[in-house]
C-alpha cells in the first residue's frame, strides 16, 4: 500500500506541470524524438530535458537512444495507476451521492406522510 501511494504521489507530481501533460498528450499519438517534442515548447533544450527526466523517472515515458537521436514512448501502464485511482474515487463519491439521494428521498416521503 505504501509503494502504491508513493507511486501515485510521483505520478501526480509529474502530471501537475502543464508542459509535462502536453508531452504525455503528444506521446499519446505515438513515439517521437526529444528534438521534435522540444520544438513544440518555448524553452531551451536543457530545460525541456528536465521535464523528460521527470516523466521518465516516474515511469510515464521511456526513452531509447539510437545514435544521436533519443526517442520517447508513452508508458500507458503507468497511466493505468492514475485511472485505477480515479475510478476508485469515482466509486466512493457515487456511493456517497447515492446515500445522500436516498436520505433526501426518505425525508421527503416522511414529510409528505406528515
Amino acid at each position: 500500500m505504501a509503494q502504491y501511494s508513493a507511486d501515485l504521489d510521483g505520478l501526480f507530481v509529474a502530471l501537475a506541470d502543464p508542459t509535462r501533460r502536453d508531452v504525455i498528450r503528444r506521446l499519446g499519438r505515438g513515439p517521437t524524438t526529444v528534438g521534435d517534442l522540444a520544438r513544440e515548447f518555448p524553452m531551451t533544450l536543457p530545460s525541456f530535458m528536465k521535464h523528460v527526466r521527470t516523466l521518465e523517472s516516474n515511469g510515464l515515458i521511456r526513452t531509447a537512444k539510437s545514435g544521436r537521436v533519443r526517442t520517447c514512448v508513452l508508458s500507458r501502464e503507468r497511466l493505468a495507476l492514475v485511472d485505477d485511482w480515479l475510478a476508485e474515487q469515482r466509486r466512493i463519491w457515487e456511493a456517497r451521492t447515492d446515500r445522500l439521494e436516498s436520505f433526501v428521498t426518505d425525508q421527503r416521503e416522511k414529510n409528505d406522510e406528515s
